[in-house]
């Protein structure tokens, strides 16, 4: 096979099976290109040569002595030896694909996950020609964008989530942005749950909140960034952006698992506004080892796809997601890659002023977006001061100095430290 003839993406992935590697990942090679589980006629060497996937590279790790997931044709096979696992990598021809993120998806994450032979199989990242990269829209604002249209230049853009998640009519929702503005917020977004209710529907809570960003958009100098969730068909969501684009605001959010790469894809060429993704529903693909798509991989589709924002958990979160797993999360949005922007890393769960140091510690920036709900609206002193004692903390994490230290001349970040665990 002529491989150094053509264009071709890397796949990279974990696999566990009964068979050997090399023999299991010749069967994924085939079975995402142009081969089946036995030789068809209209498969010729010059279509294989042009069509066929291929193995890079094998590398064996320490067998198992059970399988991770069942196969009934395993069963079938009445297999009672170890289970091999290691990692492969496969090349794809891009002219298999082309720019077209269900057709690349469905490469690399299609039927390979139903095959008999394989009882555990993760994505673990892709390797995409910079060219290839350059095909798709890919973010419009990233980081830069993000913070020149926040007004925000230095340090994260401190925010939080409209809480209670349900059940806030429009004008209950006016009146705690309102209250969140007033503490000088940078960012603030609608929860998931959220996107077009019979009780507060998207229209009538667009009109209730735009005139009290304005007005505090009047009083600081900057807008507030609210993300607004217009999470839909990929219709309603181009009609609901134009709407918030219209009104003057300045930030749409969606829930990206759930409307889907090419519907977000749509939108983003469409879009005037940056895209805060959401990624609800990560534990689907995320939280076992032996299954799904790793976030390394994840991200680099929402990026193709154009999202400029995606959430990545917290540190100490409520969630299962250890911190390790958080920061190597971050670190890929916010690594180059091709001529894709950078994402901003939105960090969220459970967070208040004590994860400051820790996350710029073990991350090494401030780009990124650190949303505290509890942290903030839950702050003894009120919102204004939990904003002040986010702000304090990543002042504090800048510089070099305790958040115990600098707490001694911040009243806010004090009052935190004491409330969230901090000052004992």
């Amino acid at each position: 096979m002529n491989a150094a003839a053509r264009p071709e993406f890397v796949a990279r992935y974990w696999v566990e099976s009964f068979e050997p590697l090399a023999r299991v990942a010749e069967i994924i090679a085939g079975e995402q290109s142009s081969g089946t589980f036995l030789r068809l006629a209209g498969e010729s060497d010059e279509l294989k040569a042009r069509a066929r996937a291929r193995v890079v590279s094998v590398t064996p790790q320490d067998a198992a002595a059970a399988p991770s997931l069942h196969s009934e044709h395993l069963v079938r096979r009445a297999h009672t030896g170890a289970f091999q696992r290691g990692e492969i990598e496969i090349a794809f021809p891009v002219g298999n694909v082309g720019a077209n993120l269900p057709a690349l998806l469905a490469t690399v994450a299609g039927n390979l996950f139903e095959l008999g032979e394989v009882t555990g199989l993760r994505l673990l990242d892709l390797e995409l020609p910079d060219d290839y990269i350059a095909a798709f829209p890919g973010p419009r604002f990233g980081v830069a964008g993000t913070r020149a249209l926040a007004g925000v230049h230095e340090g994260p853009l401190v925010g939080t989530i409209i809480k209670p998640s349900i059940g806030l009519t429009p004008q209950d929702t006016a009146q705690l942005v309102d209250a969140l503005c007033a503490g000088d917020i940078d960012f603030l977004k609608d929860d998931e749950l959220i996107a077009d209710p019979p009780y507060a529907p998207f229209e009538q809570r667009l009109r209730a909140v735009m005139p009290v960003l304005e007005r505090h958009a009047a009083r600081l100098g900057r807008m507030p960034m609210y993300a607004i969730n217009i999470s839909g068909s990929a219709d309603d969501m181009k009609r609901r952006h134009d709407l918030v684009h219209a009104a003057g605001g300045t930030c749409v959010m969606v829930s990206v698992n759930w409307t889907g790469p090419a519907a977000v894809e749509e939108l983003r060429r469409h879009a005037q506004l940056p895209i805060h993704g959401h990624r609800n529903g990560w534990g689907l693909f995320g939280r076992s080892p032996a299954l799904g798509i790793a976030f390394e991989a994840y991200q680099k589709i929402w990026r193709l796809a154009g999202v400029d924002h995606l959430h990545v958990n917290g540190l100490r979160n409520k969630f299962w997601e250890p911190d390790d797993s958080v920061i190597r999360s971050a670190r890929a949005c916010l690594a180059p890659w091709g001529a894709a922007a950078p994402l901003v890393p939105v960090f969220s769960s459970g967070q208040t002023a004590l994860q400051a140091a820790d996350t710029f510690a073990q991350l090494g920036s401030a780009d990124l977006m650190h949303l505290a709900g509890g942290g903030i609206i839950g702050h003894p002193q009120g919102i204004a001061a939990g904003v002040a004692s986010m702000r304090q903390a990543w002042e504090a994490a800048a510089a070099g100095i305790s958040a115990a230290d600098h707490a001694r001349t911040h009243p806010e970040l004090a009052a935190a430290l004491r409330a969230f665990g901090g000052g004992q």
